[in-house]
């Protein structure tokens, strides 16, 4: 229910009851049914060689029960339909899980919910008449393959330079054989939470992995199963990071506020000190 109709509803009540409650069922039936007029400002680009802008779309009639995505799916039928290219764009589990999708929405990683991707956000936190600004990932690191696609093999390479445990587990062990203290648990489960969407990079103003790389390391460094290559992990992982020109990370926290799992700033202070302790005491 939208807030403006909770304050309304003591005003509206307070008046005759019948008139009070009639008036009040017909503003909650148009919450429900509403519909959207947008203008849509998309970045349009056809190829990674080739220059780009932002395009406008007028797209009207849109369901407040529609999810971002829906909607822009409901835009590309109608460009399809016209002879047009459909606006590219990333998606596969649509349920917040996979990490693919991810836009700029009015300058924000992910649109203007915290702890959300681009697949959950939904059409009801829009208003009718908005003018809504779509831009890809915008990093050195992130190459735009074309519109809002962009290329994040980048995380790729660096969780194959390290973020991994190479040891032969073969059958499932018994989960009691390993104890590990539930506060560590519960921190190994917080970083192991991040889905490598790339929020975290698209809304640093110098396009740090900082985050996504200290949410892999802090995982497996707080795990029995990760001490093996502690060391060496953490070092790989971070000149990966910097050969692949992410920019550096100067603590503003804007990675926090749009990462859609919420991994935490303190990922980064425990990356910190395995990097400064591996590079000092170790022979790797």
């Amino acid at each position: 229910m939208p807030r403006s109709a909770f304050a309304a509803t003591n005003d509206f009540l307070s008046r005759d009851p019948l008139v009070g409650r009639a008036e009040f069922h017909d503003i909650m039936d148009h919450a429900i049914s509403a519909n959207l007029n947008l203008t849509l400002k998309i970045w349009r680009q056809p190829a990674s060689n080739q220059p780009g802008a932002l395009k406008t779309y007028q797209l009207d009639g849109i369901s407040t029960d529609m999810s971002f995505l829906e909607m822009l799916d409901v835009l590309n039928e109608q460009l399809i339909a016209k002879g047009e290219e459909p606006v590219a764009f990333d998606h596969d589990c649509r349920e917040g899980i996979c990490g693919t999708c991810g836009v700029m929405i009015n300058g924000q990683a992910h649109g203007p919910d915290t702890g959300t991707t681009t697949c959950q956000l939904h059409m009801r936190r829009f208003k009718d008449g908005d003018t809504i600004v779509i831009e890809p990932w915008l990093a050195r690191a992130f190459p735009i393959v074309r519109d809002l696609v962009v290329d994040r093999s980048a995380f790729d390479r660096i969780i194959q330079s390290g973020g991994y445990v190479s040891v032969n587990t073969g059958n499932a062990p018994e989960a009691n054989n390993t104890l590990v203290p539930h506060h560590i648990q519960q921190d190994a489960m917080g970083a192991a939470a991040c889905i490598g969407c790339g929020a975290c990079v698209a809304s640093c103003k110098n396009a740090s992995a900082m985050l996504f790389v200290s949410a892999k390391v802090s995982h497996l460094a707080s795990l029995p199963q990760g001490q093996a290559e502690r060391s060496k992990r953490v070092l790989k992982m971070v000149a990966t990071m910097d050969a692949e020109h992410f920019g550096n990370c100067t603590n503003t926290g804007e990675c926090e506020a749009a990462c859609p799992a919420k991994i935490q700033l303190t990922n980064i202070a425990q990356l910190n000190r395995e990097y400064i302790k591996a590079a000092l005491f170790s022979n790797e």
